[in-house]
């Protein structure tokens, strides 16, 4: 059930219904959507309701909305370098960052024009992701059409929201980072497999021990300029066919 069709009930107990469909969500995808069709629907006053997340390249892109609008008023910003969910997801920005009318506002003299003229009056906008936690960045975005439209929005409310989106991109983060990791591992473990093959190919075919053997695929790896752990997996794939070249690597160095 969308948070947004429930009847108005005490916000603790729209809190831990929005904290059940938090657990049950699928993906982060599913969390930030849910979260700012929450923040729309316990700050009214906000027209519009965006997520911006910043990546450790330094990208752009807005993770959720609840109106392609809001889409559109974040782009505008990452084209142009600076606006509130732009300068909210950067390091060292306050706590919240908002205009009560951007009509004459001065603190982004590109953007707050071009928001203005396309109707956008206010703005709030709040850190989404603490750079200690995750690679990422972001904000939690909120527009209004009316100027002082968003003064009467509760920023404990606001940061209560930001804080679970924290806690999902952090999540999904560190899964993210434990699989690199674990695929790294793998490969690790397939290579340093691979090269003792090999070794004991050679080992076999030459009356090397293991020292030796390694030593000679090694030289042999620098002298064809081909990594170690492919020459390994070529003469392992390929022995049969590779028998005179491997007969003709060069003898071991004397002990």
């Amino acid at each position: 059930m969308a948070f947004e069709d429930e009847p108005p009930r005490p916000s603790g107990e729209r809190f831990r219904s929005l904290t059940e469909m938090l657990l049950a969500a699928r993906s982060v995808g599913d969390v930030l959507q849910l979260i700012v069709d929450a923040t729309a629907s316990l700050a009214p006053s906000a027209d519009l309701v965006s997520i911006t997340l910043r990546a450790p390249d330094g990208n752009f892109h807005t993770a959720a909305y609840t109106d392609p609008k809001a889409a559109d008023l974040d782009l505008l910003q990452y084209k142009l370098g600076e606006g509130p969910c732009h300068d909210a997801a950067v390091p060292g920005r306050p706590e919240f960052l908002e205009s009560a009318d951007l009509d004459s506002d001065a603190q982004w003299p590109r953007w707050s024009p071009e928001a203005a003229g396309l109707g956008w009056r206010a703005v709030l906008a709040t850190a989404l992701v603490d750079d200690a936690v995750s690679r990422f960045s972001g904000a939690l975005n909120l527009y209004s059409r009316t100027p002082g439209g968003l003064a009467d929005v509760d920023r404990d409310v606001v940061l209560l929201l930001a804080s679970h989106a924290t806690l999902a991109v952090a999540e999904t983060d560190a899964v993210t980072r434990n699989e690199l990791n674990q695929a790294q591992l793998r490969r690790a473990l397939d290579s340093r497999d691979v090269i003792g093959q090999a070794k004991g190919i050679i080992m076999a075919r030459r009356g090397l021990d293991a020292q030796e053997a390694f030593d000679l695929l090694r030289r042999t790896s620098q002298q064809l300029n081909v990594k170690l752990v492919h020459l390994a997996g070529t003469l392992v794939a390929r022995h049969e066919e590779l028998d005179g070249p491997v007969a003709e690597m060069g003898e071991p160095d004397p002990v």
